[in-house]
C-alpha cells in the first residue's frame, strides 16, 4: 500500500536538535523522559538534501512490527513548519511483498519521486526494520538523485535515469529503538571518509552488582561497573581516531516499573572536534603516561588522516530490555 500526505511538523530542525545535546546527564535525561518511543521496531534518521531548489531536512524512518513493515520519507517546508509525506507498506500478512516500486509526491508544488528495490535486502540480526546491505532507496527531485542510501548505487542511478546531485545529502542524525534481552547493537559512522562501526551495548543480569559494556567493533569502549550507582554518565572515547562523546541513562533498566514488559536505556554517541575539549579530557591520560607510550590523544594528532568527524551527527539509542 502506497500514500503520500502532509503532516504538521514537530518545529524543531534535527541538525540542530542533534547539536544542543551537551555533557550534562540531566539533558539526557530529560531527553529520555520526553522522547520515550512506543514499544516496536523504528529507526530514523534525518539529512538534509537539496530538495525543489532548497536545502530541507529530509527524514526516513524505517518501522516494524509483528504486522507491518514500512518505509516512510518525510520532507520539511522551507520553514519547518509542514512535513510532506510518503509512505509505502514494505509487507502485510495479507499482501505479497512490495519490494521493488517507486512512488511520486508533491514538496511545495514540486515533483518528487522514491525509487526503492529491497527484494535482495539483507536484514540484521537484531531486529531492526533498516536494511543492512543489497539495497537502495533513491529520492529524485529535478532529475537529479539528491538522497541516496544503500549500496547498489549503480542500479539506482540505472533505474532513475537520473544524474548525482551537486551536493550530496548528509546524514545529521540516528535514532533507532531495538529490543533485547542483555545485548543491544547497531551501526553508525562516526567520520565521513570512513566506515560503518559496529556498536554494542551489553549488560550483566547480577541483580547485586549489575555491569555494563559499550563496544565499537568488538573493542570495549565503556565499562561502567556498580551500575545501580553510576545508571547516568558520560565518558568521551576514541572511535578509529575520532572523539566520541557517549551519553548514557539505564535508571529504567534497574529501578523501571514491574508491571512495564520492557524498560528503556538510552545511549547517545557524538563525534566532537579535536580542540580545547579534547585536549582537556585526554590531558589526565598524558600527564599520567609515565611508560613512555603515547596517550589517546596523541595517538589521535599523530595518525589523523585529515578527515572531519561529522560535528552535527548525533546516533540516539533505545534500548528496550526485556523481562
Amino acid at each position: 500500500m502506497l500514500s503520500s500526505f502532509r503532516i504538521p511538523s514537530m518545529g524543531t530542525q534535527p541538525a540542530a536538535f542533534a547539536a544542543k545535546i551537551t555533557d550534562t546527564t540531566k539533558t539526557v535525561a530529560q531527553l529520555k523522559s520526553a522522547a520515550t518511543p512506543t514499544p516496536h521496531s523504528t529507526v530514523t534518521c534525518g539529512y538534509q538534501a537539496h530538495v525543489a531548489g532548497f536545502f530541507r531536512n529530509v527524514t526516513v524512518l524505517w518501522s516494524k512490527n509483528l504486522m507491518n513493515h514500512s518505509l516512510t520519507v518525510m520532507v520539511s517546508s522551507l520553514d519547518n513548519d509542514m512535513n510532506y509525506c510518503c509512505k509505502i507498506d514494505l509487507v502485510k500478512p495479507w499482501q505479497f511483498w512490495s519490494k521493488r516500486g517507486s512512488k511520486s509526491f508533491e514538496v511545495e508544488g514540486n515533483f518528487v519521486e522514491v525509487f526503492w528495490d529491497l527484494r535482495s535486502a539483507k536484514l540484521s540480526g537484531n531486529g531492526s526494520p533498516e536494511p543492512m546491505s543489497d539495497y537502495y532507496v533513491a529520492i529524485v527531485s529535478d532529475e537529479e538523485v539528491v538522497l541516496l542510501l544503500g549500496d547498489l548505487k549503480h542500479k539506482a542511478y540505472k533505474r532513475t535515469r537520473s544524474r548525482p546531485a551537486l551536493v550530496e545529502g548528509f546524514i545529521s542524525f540516528k535514532k533507532e529503538s531495538i529490543f533485547g534481552k542483555k545485548t543491544f547493537s547497531t551501526k553508525a559512522r562516526f567520520d565521513e571518509q570512513r566506515k560503518e562501526h559496529e556498536v554494542v551495548v551489553e549488560s550483566s543480569n547480577d541483580e547485586k552488582d549489575p555491569e555494563m559494556w559499550v563496544s565499537v567493533d568488538g573493542i570495549v569502549v565503556v565499562h561502567v561497573k556498580n551500575l545501580q550507582w553510576k545508571f547516568r554518565g558520560n565518558v568521551m572515547v576514541l572511535v578509529d581516531r575520532t572523539p566520541v562523546m557517549v551519553y548514557y541513562d539505564v535508571h529504567d533498566w534497574l529501578f523501571g516499573s514491574s508491571e512495564s514488559t520492557a524498560s528503556s536505556g538510552l545511549f547517545l554517541f557524538k563525534p566532537v572536534a579535536v580542540g580545547t575539549m579534547v585536549e582537556e579530557y585526554f590531558s589526565d591520560a598524558e600527564e599520567g603516561d609515565s611508560g613512555g607510550g603515547s596517550s589517546p590523544l596523541s595517538r589521535y594528532n599523530s595518525a589523523s588522516s585529515g578527515y572531519g568527524p561529522l560535528h552535527d551527527f548525533c546516533l540516539f539509542l533505545y534500548a528496550w530490555k526485556l523481562e
